[in-house]
């Protein structure tokens, strides 16, 4: 894997060739002022918020004493840088696509960080929303901070300009998505993308599902993309039509799902998993799912979670939470 082929993948450079199979979208460049907030390792300020968290009147009048807040001239607050120009801008974008988005960045989605969000879930409704996924997520450092990891050319890394992209959000069913692996131009390999979990109506229609991605790659992908080794991600609707996700490397950046690598490179054992009665054609793909619920598997992102109470106090969803942590930073002052 090269450089350039990461590169290739990033959204704003296929999305243009194949803005009429995937999901509508909105790109706008990410300002250098709001990449240095992102990558900024202090508290987690969120830009944006709206509304403040809201604290339950005390029962008695001494736990009001307890709750007084400090006035003292040489406590620090803690402020969000505010982004006027870009706000509007992304709020603009936002609002074309229907007023709810999916983010990511050049390539990759904070999907390590949903658990964070008020909803739990990478739907979108205003920057702050983005904020905080972006703030909470390791595969968005990731894009800042090593986009080229696991590259084998020595050539000096390529300027980034980096970009925040806005995908109309649509609730895509997890069994209905599936990751698809190309070498030379060929189709090798296709995997249930949610591998953690089973679903009878893959095991089911596995043959049709194959069959219908082998007919999408052929007419809109094969020999249209800028390389000829990458991964693709594709979503069947419950008509059978298959829609065009992403792109990815192909190379171990990437999630190889229920293959590994040195399969994949290798094309050893890559046959199709098709008994001869099914008129499947001499090449056709490996088709991997999940055959059994023994088989299910925790989430792979569990362990990017962090403990209910650093959600709570990273949000002021639980005030009282927030009101302990900060006497315990007290008596912890009074003792030192």
């Amino acid at each position: 894997m090269k450089k350039e082929h990461v590169l290739h993948c990033q959204f704003s450079a296929w999305y243009p060739l194949f803005r009429s199979l995937t999901i509508k979208s909105v790109i706008l460049p990410l300002p250098q002022n709001v990449k240095d907030y992102l990558l900024d390792d202090g508290t987690l300020v969120v830009s944006g918020r709206e509304d403040p968290p809201t604290c339950s009147q005390p029962d008695s009048d001494d736990e009001a004493e307890e709750i007084q807040w400090s006035d003292d001239e040489n406590t620090a607050t803690l402020t969000a840088p505010e982004f006027p120009e870009f706000t509007t801008k992304v709020q603009e974008a936002i609002n074309s696509l229907g007023g709810s988005v999916f983010p990511k960045l050049n390539w990759s989605a904070p999907r390590d960080a949903y658990w964070i969000a008020m909803n739990s879930s990478l739907k979108c409704k205003t920057l702050s929303d983005i904020f905080l996924l972006f703030k909470s997520s390791d595969f968005i450092t990731r894009d800042f901070t090593q986009p080229f990891i696991h590259c084998t050319d020595d050539s000096p890394d390529p300027c980034m300009e980096y970009e925040l992209v806005l995908r109309k959000w649509c609730e895509l069913i997890p069994g209905a998505e599936f990751r698809c692996f190309v070498k030379e131009n060929k189709l090798i390999g296709i995997s249930q993308r949610d591998y953690t979990q089973y679903y009878d109506h893959i095991s089911k229609q596995k043959e049709e599902i194959c069959r219908g991605i082998q007919e999408f790659f052929k007419k809109h992908i094969q020999y249209k993309f800028l390389d000829e080794d990458f991964v693709f991600d594709i979503y069947r609707d419950s008509r059978g039509k298959v829609w065009l996700i992403d792109f990815n490397p192909f190379g171990e950046v990437t999630d190889s799902l229920l293959f590994t690598w040195e399969e994949l490179i290798s094309e050893k054992n890559l046959k199709g998993d098709f008994s001869e009665g099914d008129a499947q054609e001499q090449d056709s793909p490996a088709f991997r799912c999940t055959n059994s619920e023994v088989t299910v598997q925790p989430s792979p992102y569990l362990s990017y979670r962090l403990p209910k109470d650093f959600v709570d106090l990273s949000t002021g969803e639980d005030a009282h939470k927030l009101i302990d942590f900060l006497k315990l930073k007290r008596n912890q002052q009074e003792d030192d």
